[in-house]
């Protein structure tokens, strides 16, 4: 039985996460051993498969809640955390931010020529990806998506004519090794101290962020009146409706410059979502300096970590392992270039020195964008979300310029 309706399906999502809460903070001495090893939010992410498949109870193409959840949830959670944020804290972490995430870009581009080249070694029927197709076209729009988001998987599509069917079969692929990949970096998370000293990196950037805004929510901290509560979803949804307004006014009449934009690699400026992810980030830091960020207190990060979670939900919801077995030379590729991307994170992170935050936040800004990178970054703490955000949207500028880089390496190698 496949169930059709949202509201039924929203249910079985809250009672999924209630449910791996309640058990998270309980003292049982079986469940804290399990949680010492995977993260809660580990869990809010993979269990909402489960719905999908092995039990075919949902269908996230005809399901509309990852869609509510991106486009309303998140920019609010985006506000509401950016409100406590201390922005010097975040410019003070210092270069490794900017190289990790430097990094992790190069390793997209260089993975894809040598996943295509290490796959055609031992299978060359992969080179005709459908009759009459290259595969390196509906590789250019992972790299598209790796590197920035949507808008600039969509601007590679119809650069290089990848044609439907073949787009088709590689949105499985971008889909299911990203989603793998940030549930390694979300079990990470609860054990990056372990990481750190493998790396023998020096976080003390992160833990001084992460220790003066939890000490200034301590500090204004207070019991929360309904009226507090009200003023907090109207900050988190007042900006939102703001940002919204501006997206639906800006990326339309940038569309009317499409081929300028074209011209110049500059597609993710005509796309809705990235305006509002940019208004909604910067309404929340432009907050941060007035008298509202006293409302962190009353629990304004707190309604950002539910609307996170809930986001999590619908996005491990529409995670299916068994499509990827059904493309199992294309999911080769993917894997074969998600390892060399990783790869070299680790190996320029532990030259440095760099966090495995940075790594983390740094990969995530690039691989899962706006929508992902501030879930990664606030698994580590919700006073970091805010850097997972502005690298994410570093990456939407990037996008397609370095896509446009990878492909021609693809062409060369094919």
């Amino acid at each position: 039985m496949e169930i059709k309706n949202d509201a039924v399906i929203f249910g079985l999502l809250m009672l999924i996460l209630a449910m791996i809460f309640v058990t998270s903070s309980s003292s049982n001495k079986y469940l804290k051993k399990f949680y010492t090893y995977v993260p809660p939010l580990l869990l809010c992410y993979f269990i909402p498969g489960f719905l999908n498949w092995p039990l075919n109870l949902v269908s996230p193409e005809e399901s509309q809640l990852y869609f509510v959840a991106s486009r309303y949830l998140l920019p609010a959670s985006l506000v509401l955390f950016c409100l406590s944020i201390d922005l010097k804290g975040v410019l003070n972490l210092g270069p490794k931010a900017l190289i990790m995430f430097l990094t992790a870009t190069v390793g997209i581009v260089i993975g894809a020529p040598v996943a295509l080249w290490l796959s055609a070694l031992m299978f060359p029927e992969i080179k005709e990806a459908l009759p009459g197709e290259e595969i390196w076209r509906g590789l250019s729009t992972i790299a598209g998506s790796w590197i920035g988001g949507g808008a600039n998987q969509t601007a590679m599509k119809e650069i290089y004519n990848c044609s439907d069917s073949l787009f088709s079969s590689f949105i499985i692929i971008d889909v299911v090794v990203a989603n793998i990949w940030m549930g390694v970096l979300l079990y990470g998370a609860g054990r990056y101290h372990q990481i750190d000293k493998r790396l023998k990196a020096d976080n003390s950037s992160i833990d001084e962020l992460k220790t003066r805004v939890e000490t200034y929510r301590a500090s204004i901290a207070k019991i929360s009146s309904t009226t507090d509560l009200f003023v907090i979803l109207a900050i988190g949804f007042g900006a939102t409706a703001i940002a919204h307004l501006f997206a639906d006014f800006i990326a339309p009449r940038m569309e009317m410059h499409h081929e300028f934009l074209t011209k110049y690699n500059l597609n993710s400026l005509t796309s809705g979502f990235f305006w509002l992810i940019v208004i909604a980030t910067t309404i929340g830091l432009v907050l941060s300096f007035t008298k509202l960020k006293r409302y962190e207190g009353a629990g304004a990060s707190r309604f950002g970590s539910i609307f996170i979670y809930v986001l999590v939900a619908t996005i491990g919801m529409k995670m299916n392992l068994l499509e990827a077995f059904s493309n199992l030379h294309f999911f080769m590729i993917g894997v074969i270039w998600m390892i060399v991307h990783i790869s070299i994170l680790l190996l320029v992170a532990k030259l440095i020195k760099a966090p495995f935050f940075f790594v983390a936040v740094g990969s995530q800004a690039n691989i899962g964008g706006a929508a992902s990178a501030p879930i990664v970054a606030s698994a580590f703490s919700t006073a970091l979300a805010p850097v997972g955000v502005l690298l994410a949207v570093l990456g939407y500028a990037l996008g397609t310029y370095a896509a446009i880089a990878s492909t021609q390496l693809m062409q060369w190698t094919y």
